[in-house]
């Protein structure tokens, strides 16, 4: 059985999900893939340790603070490519971003193989621990802010917050002459 609570984010309710032990989901709630990895039966369970440890991770991050993924319990449901790929996330600093290509070469780097940036992007997308594992990070090449499950806004939200230089980003669809500001 999967356990859940709900934590008030400044992005809306968020669900945090754990086996008990550790956190296995957090989704911006009504986000694409909203609760994709749950076993089926849930049970709500605001007092179990790791959510007390989830819900203090997200308050010094949205204090402005910066914790790092490794703080908490984390075991997100997926193959093992997925769980490589979000390995890599974990990795991508505050205030930064990366590409989804740049994440395929240092897989591939990894594993031997030359990594498709499009099954990278499947991964990117699929993360169950939103915020936590930092998939907010990745943009196209180009620039563009393509790709974040919890919706464009809410990417720009998270990326502004960590202090990330918007200067060369913007929204897909709208062109590099439409470039976001800091």
């Amino acid at each position: 059985m999967d356990y859940t609570t709900q934590y008030d984010s400044p992005l809306g309710p968020v669900l945090l999900a754990s086996d008990g032990t550790h956190l296995i989901g957090l989704w911006i709630c009504g986000q694409k893939y909203d609760r994709a990895t749950l076993s089926g039966e849930t049970c709500r369970n605001d007092a179990l340790p790791v959510f007390t440890e989830a819900r203090d991770w997200l308050d010094r991050y949205f204090a402005g603070k910066r914790p790092v993924p490794s703080e908490l319990p984390l075991k997100p449901r997926g193959s093992v490519f997925r769980q490589r790929v979000w390995h890599l996330l974990c990795q991508v600093p505050y205030g930064q971003t990366t590409t989804y290509g740049a994440l395929a070469e240092k897989l591939g780097q990894q594993t031997g193989k030359t990594e498709n940036p499009h099954a990278i992007g499947g991964a990117v997308g699929h993360n169950p621990i939103s915020l936590i594992i930092p998939c907010h990070r990745v943009v196209g090449k180009s620039g563009s802010l393509t790709g974040y499950a919890g919706g464009i806004d809410k990417k720009i939200w998270l990326l502004r917050h960590e202090g990330a230089d918007m200067a060369h980003l913007f929204r897909p669809g709208t062109g590099k002459k439409n470039r976001l500001e800091k």
